[in-house]
């Protein structure tokens, strides 16, 4: 079963970039497409962006493409998103997903079986 442990977030001022991590193991990374959803506060948790196994495919919600790259490096078995031109609703607890398969998951909390507990990104005006 694959763990997963997300780091980078923290505090940003809109306008600015942060990249946030997650790091896997307990598997072959390159087996799982990955994903990455945010959680705010009083709302549910929804579909920020999501990568193939092997990099080669990716999507992105509306709110942030343009804005946010997903990524990833499997032979350090970690994700990326990596937040630019940042805006205060962005604020947010982010966690990365992950579905065993090589194409690109859906946009829903359904599609993926295993979770990070999430880190913290607060975009201040």
């Amino acid at each position: 079963q694959v763990q997963l442990v997300e780091s980078g977030g923290g505090l940003v001022q809109a306008g600015g970039s942060l990249r946030v991590s997650c790091r896997a193991s307990g598997d072959t990374f390159s087996h799982y497409a990955m994903a990455w959803f945010r959680q705010a506060p009083g709302k549910d948790r929804e579909f920020v962006a999501a990568i193939s196994g092997l990099g080669g495919s990716a999507r992105y919600d509306d709110s942030v493409n343009g804005r946010f790259t997903i990524s990833r490096a499997n032979a350090k078995n970690t994700v990326y998103l990596q937040m630019n031109s940042v805006k205060p609703e962005d604020t947010a607890v982010y966690y990365c997903a992950c579905r065993y398969g090589a194409s690109v998951p859906g946009r829903s909390t359904n599609d993926y079986t295993a979770w990070g507990q999430g880190t913290q990104v607060t975009v201040s005006s």
